[in-house]
């Protein structure tokens, strides 16, 4: 089975990583066009069937090549909820990329609406308000398939009460292209 190229430079990026202490650096001009496109990506990293990081961009800064590379040795070397990834752990990875669509604002009002209008399996969701933001990925939805479990748990990352409506919340849905 072949590995998608992409998977293949956050790997290198990681291997990099652990010799040099830095992002493999990418020739943007080396790559395909698309992905010489800006574009937002997250790239999960996975040991055992277990999170062992994940670190990404909500909106699109840089070329994709580089948001890639970049994404994948912040995962393994910066996401504060885990340790850096020692050589030990390197060979266990198992790398996704989800290559992030624009957000579109969903302009709801409530709660309720926002339940309402959550599209499970399907939504990437970013919440924002009292000056905290989160996102969860479509891929949560499989350890949350409940629309109120899923926001609850979104609420309780950014550090918002898990319930109510905060004044000023805001929501906005994405979807994914996923790789790996």
């Amino acid at each position: 089975m072949s590995t998608h190229p992409l998977i293949e430079l956050a790997r290198q990026s990681i291997a990099h990583g652990l010799e040099h202490a830095r992002a493999l650096p990418v020739r943007v001009k080396d790559h395909p066009a698309e992905w010489q496109a800006e574009r937002a990506c997250f790239v999960t990293l996975n040991k055992h069937g277990n999170l062992r990081g994940c670190i990404g961009n909500l909106q699109a800064i840089q070329p994709l090549v580089r948001d890639v590379a970049e994404n994948a040795w912040n995962a393994a070397f910066r996401d504060p909820r885990f340790p850096a990834l020692h050589h030990a752990e390197f060979e266990a990875l198992e790398i996704h990329i989800a290559i992030l669509g624009v957000p579109e604002d969903m302009a709801v009002r409530s709660e309720t609406e926002l339940l309402e209008a959550l599209r499970p399996g399907e939504d990437g969701l970013i919440i924002e308000a009292m000056g905290r933001r989160a996102t969860f990925l479509p891929s949560v939805w499989s350890q949350l398939p409940e629309p109120a479990d899923f926001l609850m748990h979104l609420r309780h990352k950014a550090g918002l009460p898990t319930r109510g409506w905060p004044e000023g919340m805001r929501a906005w849905r994405y979807g994914v292209e996923e790789i790996g």
